[in-house]
């Protein structure tokens, strides 16, 4: 069962979230030499990139490597990336500028309009990026910070859509996205559960249903995605007041 931390106030979650990553972090810059973290985006993320812009700068941020768990597939100067947010909170500015950050390919870019070879070269990049410790196709995320969306989704993974069963690599093409853009790039379940520790975000009443969904018995990946997100060491859900509302 993942472990539940609740909060008040979306400020104290994102502060929360901050300080727990730093901690876990630096853990494991000690240990393997290298940190990998995998991001997506969301208003509560902005709050935890805002937060750790204010208190990450112990880290040797040269040390960590940033991937994506998913991206829309626009062009790179497009307000709809999901990495131009970071970049601007957290990223633009040193030492946060220091870490190595590996954007998904955008559309009109070194693979024009093919959203398959913009998949498999991310794939490829993952494959390349994996530090002497890491087993498997992709690097061992020491934290991959996700959010939920209303209907369950994480990544671009949605309920009831072929993202949700689609294990044919570890990054995946995804067409007619019920969210637009309809195109996308997104790790699939086995990229984004090789992490060692899986955090889900949520804040927000417009959030409680799909917390409650995720966390019920017996529900399936594929109807609520995010349920289906899991660490090999740890699963935290990391939730404010309003967002679990209806967990009793």
């Amino acid at each position: 069962m993942p472990e539940l931390a609740r909060y008040d106030s979306s400020e104290e979650l994102a502060a929360a979230v901050a300080q727990r990553f730093v901690a876990t972090v630096a853990a494991a810059i000690d240990e393997r030499g290298r940190a990998a973290i995998a991001l997506t985006a969301g208003s509560i993320m902005e709050k935890v990139w805002a937060q750790l812009a204010d208190t990450a700068g112990s880290l040797d941020w040269s040390r960590i490597d940033v991937f994506w768990g998913d991206e829309r597939f626009v062009p790179s100067d497009s307000s709809d990336r999901n990495d131009l947010p970071a970049e601007k909170i957290l990223f633009a500015t040193a030492p946060f500028s220091g870490a190595t950050r590996y954007s998904m390919p955008p559309a009109g870019g070194e693979f024009g309009e093919d959203l398959d070879a913009a998949a498999a070269a991310y794939a490829d990049t993952l494959r390349a990026a994996r530090r002497s410790s890491d087993d498997g196709e992709v690097p061992s995320f020491d934290v991959a910070l996700i959010g939920i969306g209303p209907d369950g989704h994480c990544c671009s993974l949605f309920p009831d859509h072929p993202s949700a069963r689609d294990l044919s690599a570890s990054v995946i093409a995804v067409r007619d996205s019920p969210k637009p853009p309809p195109l996308r790039l997104s790790l699939s379940f086995d990229a984004l559960n090789t992490a060692d520790n899986v955090w889900v975000v949520a804040s927000g009443d417009g959030k409680a249903g799909a917390v409650a969904a995720a966390l019920a018995p017996d529900v399936s990946r594929e109807h609520v995605p995010s349920a289906g997100a899991i660490g090999q060491r740890s699963t935290i859900w990391w939730v404010d007041a309003a967002a679990a509302a209806q967990l009793g």
